[in-house]
């Protein structure tokens, strides 16, 4: 249950997040949040992280499901002490469905979180979300191989 909640969390703030900025941003705006840290930079993604791939949609729109399915029957067979690779498939789960809806009803992935310290592509809390996954479930792979 508790996994289902983080997922519906991630989901709703990226999809609101993503809704607000359409709203409040025009297309390539900057709205600074903390001076030197971090700002709001709304940008329209075709592609996948870092633009790559850019225009091939359709791929995107098939791929992502399959990923999904697969994500979704290693959570389902994951065993019930594994939180940290519970929680990173289901992080990487959420995140791909958020970028996934955009794909469906805009054609392009909402980015607009940017590091102004650091020269970083802007992003999305989608992909924040897949990243933090594949990070969980490197710590499990590594904490699993420790315990042999």
């Amino acid at each position: 249950m508790i996994y289902l909640i983080l997922f519906l969390i991630v989901i709703a703030s990226d999809q609101l997040l993503k809704y607000w900025t359409i709203s409040h941003l025009a297309l390539g705006q900057v709205k600074i949040l903390a001076p030197h840290l971090m700002s709001l930079t709304y940008l329209q993604n075709n592609g996948a992280a870092w633009n790559i791939l850019a225009g091939r949609q359709i791929f995107f729109l098939i791929l992502t499901p399959v990923v999904m399915v697969v994500l979704i029957y290693l959570l389902y067979r994951a065993p019930h002490k594994q939180y940290f690779y519970a929680t990173g498939l289901t992080l990487m789960i959420a995140g791909a469905l958020g970028n996934f809806i955009d794909r469906v009803r805009l054609g392009y992935v909402v980015d607009m979180l940017q590091l102004d310290w650091f020269n970083f592509p802007i992003f999305n809390l989608a992909d924040t979300a897949l990243t933090v996954g594949i990070i969980l479930i490197f710590i499990d792979l590594i904490f699993k191989d420790e315990k042999g």
